[in-house]
């Protein structure tokens, strides 16, 4: 089969590969499309160690063509997910109490495990979520990473309906998160980016209010037109700027919510999250629960990821438009016609 592997070189090198056979506890996969996530770019330049040789993506969906025995989640025919979230201990203080993506022995799809950007991928069966009917398989494939991961940071935000809320990055997952908050959680959003051409996507997309933070003072006005700050931030984006003003935007018993993977540290006005209950929160992925309800507001029509196919060929190509920041929605790498 064909797959996207990490080269030496920081380039992705498209190779064939062979599968070993299937355990008790897996399913396979034929592959139909893999989104390509901000993550995938820092394991292919090593940017969380050196995983030469591993087949990137962890935004896939694929259709069931066999399963191991003991397999009693999955049957042939399904259509299931490759997620980051690829496997975890189950037992665990973690796991048994609904926080599994904090597991210490947890596998995730593209890094620590071969995952979907490839013809085939092999997957823990319980932990694949099914797609459920009504949800394009590469709409799907965005919801999978980029989806989740913004639902799940909304819920830690624990902003309520008509409540002001700032999502500071509308790339890849930014976008899906103003989805979200508009439309499951129908809260007011204002999208921050420093892109333009976001701003005007964002706005496409139901934004009340966008800013681009290189131009103004983002939290001023956030201030300003929210009556005492934003009730929630969540930050996708990967500067430190983005986190200080998220910060400086929110209003007293606010929560930021952390997402995004800046190299640098952030700054903290501690006598003002101690003065005005500002919480700081980290957000990872989502459960598998997690996956299930947001692919399900994708099935009803309530999120609509924006994705454009292309062919795995192309995945280096996708990398730089990432880089230069002209990608608009996700891009998602097409297996099936091949």
């Amino acid at each position: 089969m064909k797959a996207a592997t990490v080269g030496a070189d920081k380039r992705v090198a498209v190779v064939e590969k062979d599968l070993r056979p299937l355990k008790a506890n897996e399913a396979l996969l034929k592959m139909e499309c893999c989104g390509v996530c901000h993550t995938d770019l820092h394991v292919k330049n090593g940017d969380f160690g050196d995983v030469t040789g591993r087949v990137l993506g962890h935004e896939g969906i694929g259709r069931v063509v066999e399963v191991g025995s003991d397999v009693t989640s999955l049957k042939i025919g399904d259509r299931a997910s490759v997620a980051w979230m690829f496997e975890a201990c189950g037992k665990c203080e973690y796991c048994v109490n609904g926080q599994e993506t904090l597991c210490r022995s947890v596998i995730n799809a593209g890094y620590t495990a071969d995952g979907g950007m490839a013809e085939e991928c092999i997957v823990t069966a319980d932990y694949a979520v099914k797609v459920p009917d009504g949800l394009g398989s590469a709409e799907a494939s965005s919801i999978t990473c980029a989806g989740v991961t913004t639902y799940k940071a909304i819920k830690e935000s624990n902003v309520k309906p008509g409540q002001w809320i700032a999502i500071y990055g509308l790339g890849g997952l930014g976008n899906l998160a103003l989805q979200y908050a508009k439309e499951v959680f129908n809260c007011k959003v204002i999208g921050l980016d420093v892109n333009d051409l976001q701003l005007d996507f964002a706005k496409e997309l139901g934004a009340d209010v966008v800013i681009n933070p290189a131009k103004e003072d983002a939290a001023k006005k956030i201030i300003e037109l929210t009556d005492g700050g934003a009730h929630g931030a969540v930050v996708t984006a990967v500067s430190k700027a983005a986190f200080n003003s998220a910060v400086d935007c929110v209003r007293a018993a606010g929560t930021i919510v952390a997402v995004g993977l800046p190299s640098e540290s952030m700054d903290l006005n501690i006598p003002r999250l101690v003065l005005d209950g500002i919480k700081v929160v980290g957000s990872l992925v989502g459960t598998r629960n997690d996956l299930a309800e947001a692919f399900q507001f994708g099935a009803e029509g309530k999120v609509v990821p924006k994705v454009h196919m292309r062919p795995l060929e192309d995945i280096n190509d996708i990398f730089d438009e990432m880089i230069d920041g002209k990608i608009k929605g996700r891009m998602v790498i097409d297996f099936t016609d091949k």
